[in-house]
Formats: C-alpha cells, sequence, structure tokens
C-alpha cells in the first residue's frame, strides 16, 4: 500500500514537472518569436541608414563627423544584434544591444537636427522619402518592443512562481531582460519637419 502511495505521488510530480518544464520553453520561445519581429524591425533600420547618410553626404559637407557618426553606431548595433538573436533571453546581450540602439538613436537625434539646417537638403524628395520610410519603421519598432516586452514579462512570470522557479533554476532558465530605453536622451521626441 505503501509502496502505491509512493509509486502515485512519484507520478504526480513526475508528471507536474513535465507540465512546468514544457510551460516554460513555451514562454521562453514566445519571448524569441516576439524578439525576432523587433529584429526585422532592427534591420530595416540598417538598412535605411546608409541610403540616409549617402542622401545627405552631399550637403553636408562640413558635417562628415556627425555622418561618420551614424554610420559607426549602426555597425556597433548590428553587432549586438547577433548576439541576441541567438539567445533573446540573455539579459548582457540584451543591455548590450539596447546601449548600442541608444547610441544609435543619439547619432541619429544629431543629424537630424544637422539636416534641418540645411534647406536645399531638407526639400530633396529622396531624403523626405526616407525620413517618412526611418520614422515608420521607428514605429514599428516600438510596437515590436512593446509585444518582446510582454512577452518577456510573461516568461519571468512563469519562470518565477513557485514550484515553477525550482525547475527553472535547475533547468537553466534565467531570467529575460526587457527591451528599455537606456540612454536618456532616446526619450527625447526628435520633431523632424520638412516644410
Amino acid at each position: 500500500m505503501v509502496g502505491l502511495i509512493l509509486l502515485a505521488a512519484g507520478v504526480f510530480f513526475g508528471v507536474m514537472g513535465i507540465l512546468i518544464y514544457n510551460k516554460l520553453v513555451t514562454s521562453r520561445n514566445l519571448v524569441k518569436n516576439a524578439f525576432s519581429q523587433i529584429d526585422v524591425q532592427l534591420k530595416r533600420r540598417y538598412d535605411l541608414i546608409p541610403n540616409l547618410v549617402e542622401t545627405a553626404k552631399g550637403y553636408l559637407k562640413h558635417e562628415k563627423e556627425t555622418l561618420e557618426n551614424v554610420i559607426r553606431a549602426r555597425n556597433q548595433a548590428m553587432g549586438a544584434i547577433s548576439a541576441v538573436e541567438n539567445n533573446p533571453t540573455d539579459g548582457q546581450a540584451m543591455r548590450n544591444l539596447m546601449g548600442a540602439e541608444g547610441q544609435l538613436g543619439s547619432a541619429l537625434s544629431r543629424l537630424l537636427v544637422v539636416t534641418e539646417a540645411y534647406p536645399e537638403l531638407k526639400g530633396q524628395a529622396v531624403m523626405v522619402q526616407f525620413m517618412e520610410e526611418l520614422t515608420s519603421t521607428e514605429n514599428k519598432i516600438s510596437f515590436a518592443r512593446q509585444a518582446f516586452n510582454d512577452s518577456v514579462l510573461s516568461f519571468n512570470n512563469q519562470r518565477d512562481v513557485f514550484p515553477n522557479n525550482i525547475l527553472a533554476g535547475f533547468f537553466g532558465f534565467s531570467a529575460a531582460t526587457p527591451f528599455e530605453i537606456t540612454v536618456p536622451a532616446e526619450k527625447e521626441v526628435v520633431k523632424v519637419a520638412f516644410s
């Protein structure tokens, strides 16, 4: 009789362990999927930036450093995104990406401020088109970031509740880091006016 009770308890806890593990894996996969949506938009922005810089280059001859800073920041962000693509729940990789994205946001803001001083550049149809695409992409990044952060919250909640936290620690499910704005300048609204 005692053996039957122990067997039933063992089966119960085994099934519970499997269910908890599967929920954690499913939740982690939702985080990965949500990050892939950010990834698509970030890469779109990274593709737009060289075209934007190339268009502005002819007009901003005296602003070479600003243009170089934008390209340098873009390249750093592209490098940082690779580490997060492999594991979106890696907190250090996410912090590196947030820092690189903050630097890119700052460099783009400086570029936009500089372009305000060149009316002939603001009047270029190609420049206006790039700016509209960049604005649209920034909006998509914002929505994708929000969805990612919601997935991270759900995963972290799944991971942290009892008894999930015991199995999460045992199987190495570390807490995911939300994609937050870390550079104060990035929180400022950039005013783009081509009129």
